[in-house]
């Protein structure tokens, strides 16, 4: 049984426009430079299966703090995946030491989320640990694990303890399927990649539907987080219903240190840049950053400490690293396991962040359903 695995095959070819209105041919240069290129071990952190038996690891974010359950330096993993292997139905959060202990931060039941949160429980890689110790998690619910009963979902924030406290629903979130964050420490914007727009409606065709929304937060005391703006920055990006990986449509996001907007657009094939980010009260489909080259479905995106940006492919196991001008510098397989029908690595990877020490990556492979790391 392929446990965790989503066959992956890319819609677009290299140098094909994809809703940015320029055409960027793909430049790969070598396969060893930037941060990527010093990265020559991968080494197993822990099993990220929590006692309920969740599997399809999706959502990886670092604690920078040390309050409550959580401890700095911990990685929070979310689970998208039952017991039983259907997607939009994993209910656990767990937090996994850079020594390898395990422990479930959160397992959220349907009745104990206090707010609306749309067709239940599904969690997915849209996962987030602020200083305040707030973490904020993506919920994309389905009842059987495809998607013809995909439903909304909501963004879910828990206390540092693991406990749900509120949730954040209805237009613009639907179908919260990634997420970054500017941490403030008394205030955050959140930015939420969408994949529900029109796309069950749609199916099995393409729709250009998918959104990134910017939430802005305020933090007081013990008190739940206030929502203070929900504002659209990003609209346009393809997204489709798939049976494998249930949907497919705009997915990683990384906030660049000048304040842009990276956009893994998965269905495009393409890395894609929101301009001001922060600050931006109108939305566009993003410019093409790099496209086609050494990419292959990207999903999930993190920011280099040299500020390129990280993302991994679902066609295949591989690392590429791209600089913000768009040059491909550096390619690196995380996940090269061979298992017919699918290639090496296809459909493993999602969730990645930058280790704490600046010169290592974690990343999860949901074909062992393992927390990694690159070194």
């Amino acid at each position: 049984m392929l446990i965790g695995k989503r066959l992956w095959r890319p819609m677009v070819a290299a140098g094909v426009v994809a809703g940015a209105g320029l055409v960027v041919a793909p430049t790969l240069v070598g396969a060893a430079g930037g941060f990527a290129g010093s990265l020559n071990k991968i080494s197993v952190v822990a099993s990220t299966v929590p006692g309920n038996g969740d599997v399809n690891p999706y959502g990886v974010a670092v604690a920078p703090t040390t309050t409550g359950r959580l401890v700095a330096g911990d990685v929070l993993v979310s689970n998208f995946n039952d017991s039983a292997n259907l997607q939009g139905t994993g209910q656990t959060i767990v937090e996994v030491s850079p020594t390898g202990g395990v422990i479930t931060f959160a397992h959220l039941f349907p009745g104990d989320v206090p707010g609306a949160c749309p067709g239940g429980i599904g969690l997915t890689t849209a996962l987030v640990a602020l200083r305040s110790g707030w973490v904020v998690v993506g919920s994309l619910p389905t009842r059987d694990g495809s998607s013809a009963t995909a439903k909304a979902g909501c963004l879910i924030v828990l206390n540092p303890w693991g406990t749900a406290v509120e949730t954040i629903w209805g237009a613009p979130i639907n179908g919260p399927w990634d997420m970054t964050a500017l941490d403030r420490g008394s205030s955050a914007f959140l930015f939420v990649s969408n994949v529900l727009n029109g796309t069950v409606a749609a199916s099995p065709n393409v729709v250009d539907g998918g959104t990134v929304v910017r939430i802005g937060l305020s933090f007081s005391g013990a008190s739940a987080p206030m929502v203070t703006s929900e504002t659209v920055i990003g609209e346009g990006f393809p997204e489709v219903t798939s049976a494998a990986a249930l949907v497919v449509g705009p997915t990683g996001l990384g906030l660049g240190y000048d304040g842009s907007l990276y956009v893994a657009d998965t269905e495009g094939n393409r890395i894609a840049v929101i301009h001001n980010a922060v600050n931006r009260t109108t939305a566009g489909g993003g410019m093409t950053v790099s496209m086609g080259g050494a990419l292959n479905g990207p999903l999930g995106v993190a920011i280099a400490p040299d500020g390129n940006i990280l993302t991994v492919n679902a066609g295949n196991g591989k690392l590429v690293e791209i600089t913000p001008s768009g040059v491909q510098v550096a390619v690196r397989v995380l996940d090269n396991t061979p298992e017919p029908p699918l290639e090496n690595g296809n459909g493993t990877l999602f969730g990645l962040a930058v280790a704490p020490d600046q010169s290592s990556l974690y990343f999860v492979d949901d074909g062992t359903n393992t927390l990694n790391l690159a070194s």
